[in-house]
């Protein structure tokens, strides 16, 4: 009898520590969100993480949907934030909260170099501003990659491209306060518009252009496509896209498999950003061969441009941003 009940006691024990143990300790299949077209390189840097985190064999698992499968940039903020998709790979709008505006502050970078060492580095202060930010929302900040200053992609020449006149056009732009002020301080109409709707408008007439993307999307999802004739080169926003993760997910893995994941993710974007860095110019002859036509501005006009929105918009993001999220990043710049 006290065999049997040591017994019973035993397995009880037994099946009490089992349930015990977390999640973390099975395996673990993950959803991971993103806006890329299914051919771009961005995806397959999301493929690599998959592939990446398969191999490191710590029970871990990610399913990949791309090219808006799982909802567009605007709203996988809001989904990772509630647990119901577990990663992804967008920019991070400032829809859910008016500070993360200072992600599209114009002219905070200069280069890739800056994009490198304030954008990428998750322990500068743009970083740790951000993660503060995404951190009331249960959302933690894994990698970031910059990919590139983004242009206006546009049907015709603007009037007055390189200057602060009327250009006597409508463009689109991102749901971004700071992005409307500053096209229309160049001189630009401006029409705020979610990405997806972007193509029907340029084809419609509703808008003439869009500002929204690196010579490297521009060519793989407008030229190739037949839509646009113009790319103005302004170099006053990079193109961020984000890797974040739920902190619910997050809470799930072991220590292994939030390690194979963060490996994997540094890797990614390590790997994403030497590959627009050393294809800047090659999408940029890509454009030309296809029929675009680049407008560039001379040194003299970029620093005409930089120093007028910085005069211009910069304070204006005070009310949303907050004076002392500027005061840090200038200071951090500097």
């Amino acid at each position: 009898m006290k065999v049997k009940t040591l017994a019973k006691g035993l397995m009880a024990s037994a099946v009490a520590l089992t349930m015990a143990m977390p999640a973390m300790a099975e395996d673990v299949t993950l959803r991971f969100a993103g806006v890329f077209p299914i051919d771009h390189q961005g995806t397959k840097m999301m493929e690599q993480v998959a592939a990446d985190v398969a191999a490191a064999g710590v029970g871990l698992k990610i399913d990949v949907f791309p090219a808006n499968q799982l909802g567009s940039g605007e709203a996988l903020f809001e989904d990772v934030a509630r647990g119901n998709i577990d990663l992804a790979a967008a920019f991070i709008y400032a829809d859910t909260d008016a500070r993360l505006e200072f992600l599209s502050m114009p002219f905070l970078v200069g280069g890739w170099d800056d994009m490198d060492n304030i954008m990428r580095n998750l322990d500068s202060e743009y970083n740790k501003i951000l993660q503060e930010i995404t951190a009331d929302y249960g959302v933690r900040i894994l990698a970031q990659n910059p990919e590139g200053f983004v242009g206006i992609v546009a049907t015709q020449e603007p009037t007055n491209w390189n200057n602060f006149d009327d250009k006597g056009m409508n463009i689109r732009v991102w749901s971004s306060n700071v992005v409307k002020s500053m096209v229309e301080s160049l001189g630009f109409q401006a029409t705020t518009m979610a990405w997806g709707d972007i193509f029907p408008a340029i084809q419609s007439g509703i808008v003439d252009g869009a500002i929204c993307c690196t010579k490297t999307a521009t060519y793989s999802i407008f030229a190739k496509s037949d839509v646009g004739t113009h790319f103005i080169e302004y170099n006053s926003i990079s193109e961020l896209t984000t890797f974040y993760a739920s902190e619910r997910t997050m809470a799930k893995l072991s220590e292994d498999q939030a390690a194979a994941l963060q490996t994997a993710m540094t890797k990614a974007s390590d790997d994403f950003f030497a590959y627009n860095r050393e294809n800047d110019e090659v999408y940029r002859q890509k454009l030309l061969d296809s029929g675009y036509t680049i407008l560039s501005l001379n040194d003299e006009e970029q620093a005409a441009m930089a120093a007028h929105v910085q005069e211009q918009i910069w304070p204006l993001m005070a009310d949303s941003v907050g004076q002392d999220v500027i005061d840090r990043l200038l200071a951090a710049k500097n």
